[in-house]
């Protein structure tokens, strides 16, 4: 399987040092879906197949803007520019 996919495996280590830290656990997917299973279990039934994608539809669209908002993954020009404010503050 190394030998198949190895480019795809290693792919992680192309991204930035600071990024790889945030991705190296899975704490964020852990509690989404800790929070996904329990929304269902308050509603116990879903009527139809729609409304259970509807809800985990718009938990998904929660989520990304929370993640976003919390700014999990930082871009190189936002790291260069809080490195320099932090020497400044130095």
């Amino acid at each position: 399987m190394l030998e198949e996919h190895g480019e795809e495996i290693l792919s992680v280590y192309q991204l930035p040092l600071h990024h790889r830290r945030s991705m190296k656990s899975t704490n964020m997917l852990e509690r989404y879906n800790q929070e996904l299973k329990r929304r269902t279990r308050v509603v116990r039934i879903f009527p139809h197949q729609e409304s259970c994608l509807r809800l985990v539809t718009a938990m998904a669209m929660e989520m990304s803007e929370e993640w976003m908002v919390r700014r999990y993954l930082i871009f190189e020009d936002q790291v260069s520019d809080k490195d320099t404010k932090d020497q400044l503050a130095a």
